[in-house]
């Protein structure tokens, strides 16, 4: 009877899960107003897509751990610009494009284009002028979640590349400092809401953060750029360990932790990151729906933007 239970149990997990995410993707194509995005984009024209970015991630996590926790962090900065359509990736290349890798919220901290360099060079082995480099980023946060032991979803697929940059948006990307009021409206913006907030903001359970944004600043004698654990339990494991961190005041950025301390909380995110904290299937549901609703910000599809050669540069430039 307990294992007939259990399976039972386990089958209604699985089914929640894939509900949630067939409603995000729906959600999502509805939200992009253009041609919807498909996980089965690339099945004829470029059938091993997803095994080259894994390959190429694996390969770099073997000398830099970090790498999983800050491609993720890349998509993240990606689409909260312009939607995804791979602005972040841009170079300078003035007075047409001013590079959004130069604002507060990325220099010195976003980090991971050589490997985002890497996976397009060998896609472009693979199947030339076909994988868009905001894809790759969409890819490579999927894998990267996964790599770390979290969970598992099917990407939705078929963004373009834009052609220009953003960087007065990029001057508005959330920040450790934003009090849960601003957060909130900054999610709002980009149709994500309070669910959306607490399961993304869960990414925070792996990887470093510069001691100059935590909570505690940096130690004395500790220079700025000093790299401290965002969960010090797990930090290269994607688990719900950040959310008990956050219930017993130990979160790292200033961020996080107004989830549960912030005047607004007890009516909007504490319960939820309450829930989280108690059932990790729960957060690892919720978050591949919110990474497939965040994905689907503003996409570029049909004949919109481009397939970049080289994510560094719109095509023509650069060459």
């Amino acid at each position: 009877m307990a294992a007939a239970s259990s399976c039972s149990a386990s089958l209604v997990l699985l089914l929640a899960a894939q509900c949630a995410i067939l409603l995000a993707m729906a959600g999502a194509a509805s939200a992009g107003g253009g041609v919807a995005l498909s996980s089965a984009f690339y099945d004829a024209s470029c059938p091993g897509a997803h095994d080259v970015v894994r390959r190429v991630i694996q390969d770099a996590r073997v000398s830099d751990p970090r790498i999983p926790a800050s491609l993720i962090r890349l998509h993240f900065h990606d689409c909260f610009v312009n939607g995804c359509d791979g602005s972040l990736l841009l170079d300078d290349d003035l007075p047409a494009i001013q590079t959004e890798k130069n604002v507060v919220a990325n220099n010195n901290s976003a980090r991971g284009f050589p490997v985002v360099d890497d996976i397009k060079a060998a896609l472009e082995n693979a199947c030339p002028g076909i994988v868009s480099c905001a894809d790759i980023l969409a890819l490579a946060a999927e894998i990267s979640v996964e790599l770390a032991g979290g969970p598992r979803w099917s990407v939705p697929l078929g963004r373009r590349d834009g052609t220009t940059t953003n960087v007065e948006s990029a001057n508005n990307l959330p920040s450790p400092f934003d009090p849960l009021n601003v957060l909130q409206e900054k999610f709002r913006n980009v149709n994500l809401d309070d669910t959306d907030l607490v399961a993304l903001q869960g990414a925070h359970t792996f990887g470093k953060v510069q001691c100059q944004f935590t909570r505690e600043n940096c130690t004395t004698g500790q220079p700025e750029g000093a790299l401290e654990n965002l969960d010090e339990a797990t930090p290269n494991l994607f688990d719900n360990k950040y959310y008990g961190n956050l219930l017993e005041g130990r979160a790292q950025l200033p961020s996080d932790q107004v989830m549960l301390s912030g005047p607004a909380a007890a009516a909007t995110t504490a319960p939820i990151v309450h829930r989280f904290a108690g059932n990790q299937q729960d957060f690892f549901r919720n978050f591949a729906a919110s990474m497939i609703k965040m994905g689907n910000i503003s996409p570029l599809t049909g004949s919109d933007g481009e397939i970049r050669r080289n994510c560094r540069r719109v095509n023509g430039k650069g060459y």
